[in-house]
């Protein structure tokens, strides 16, 4: 999301990894250079975005280079359309993206500050100063739908035509498909908004996870014998609305858990919120982070005649979702 590069600092490392920050006039790291660069905005990593740094992950272990994913902070859509109405939230925050790049192979995430400086530049401009001065690229793997410089103009014919030119390697990777059609990331999307999140795990390889704060609620959960766990502040994309199986994790543990998405209609209530209810836990996490992992979508939300029509569901609820859960 725009504004998160403020929180990396100048590279974070783990186990040798970095996250690097950068203007597109800088140059990378020298730890970052002359390796296997692959670029995309990269929202979700899903399946296809993983195939395209284990490819990159291959070239550069065959060149003694580091494998380099290059993505952008803030998308490029939000620079090019400052207003496009309503916002759209990401698939994950830009620290998961990169965490996730790490874990699919990529020795460096380099966030590229997306400016309209940056946009202007002409494909061949973007190859020369980004790719070649800024990251000292051997190679370049992209994906079959790859569009980069000013207008999108530039394709992998173009991108080819240029490595050949400077002596890089070139490796355009072919689509992932799930049922027949590509993964990507307007798939996921739709998939998790439809509330569909078992086919969203399918695409991601692993569930869907949303973040955020532990914050006050109404407290009605605990009188009725089900607390809850109000989840706030979250900054990417919610499922649809539906009760789900999930997974929580605050305080260092994971638990078992139902989860509501969307209002609240027994009670008159219309505002969408994330309600979570841990099974077997008992304390406090008010204020805490806490992250939800959707493994499936278990029942639609409705309205119910009065508590006790309410408090039997949940009940049902609870105990579809330990049977789920331990089948997973």
């Amino acid at each position: 999301m725009p504004g998160e590069l403020s929180g990396f600092g100048p590279a974070r490392q783990d186990d040798g990894m970095a996250t690097v920050p950068l203007d597109w006039s800088e140059h990378a790291p020298p730890e970052a250079r002359g390796g296997a660069v692959t670029v995309g905005n990269f929202d979700g990593v899903h399946l296809g975005h993983r195939a395209l740094v284990a490819a990159a992950r291959r070239r550069a272990d065959r060149l003694g280079g580091p494998a380099v994913a290059v993505t952008f902070d803030p998308p490029p859509h939000v620079v090019l359309h400052p207003d496009p109405g309503p916002l759209r939230p990401p698939l994950t925050t830009l620290a998961d993206r990169a965490d996730l790049l790490h874990a699919a192979g990529a020795d460096h995430a380099v966030i590229v500050r997306t400016s309209p400086a940056l946009l202007a530049l002409s494909p061949e401009a973007f190859f020369e100063d980004v790719l070649v001065r800024q990251l000292g690229a051997k190679a370049v793997v992209e994906g079959y739908d790859f569009r980069f410089g000013r207008g999108r103009a530039g394709t992998n014919d173009t991108l080819r035509e240029l490595c050949a030119a400077a002596g890089l390697a070139f490796e355009e990777v072919e689509p992932v498909a799930h049922r027949g059609e590509a993964v990507s990331s307007s798939r996921v999307r739709a998939a998790i908004v439809g509330g569909d999140v078992a086919r969203a795990a399918e695409l991601l390889g692993r569930p869907y996870r949303v973040a955020g704060t532990v914050v006050t609620g109404a407290k009605r959960g605990r009188t009725i014998g089900f607390p809850t766990a109000n989840l706030g502040g979250v900054p990417t994309v919610l499922p649809g609305n539906g009760v789900y199986a999930v997974r929580a994790t605050a305080d260092g543990a994971t638990w078992p858990a139902a989860a509501n998405v969307g209002p609240n209609p027994t009670f008159g209530e219309d505002a969408r919120k994330v309600e979570v209810h841990l099974i077997g836990f008992s304390g406090d996490v008010y204020g805490k982070p806490m992250a939800v992992e959707f493994v499936a979508r278990l029942r639609d939300t409705r309205p119910f005649a009065g508590v006790d029509e309410l408090v039997g569901q949940l009940k049902h609820d609870v105990e579809h979702a330990k049977r789920v859960l331990e089948g997973r």
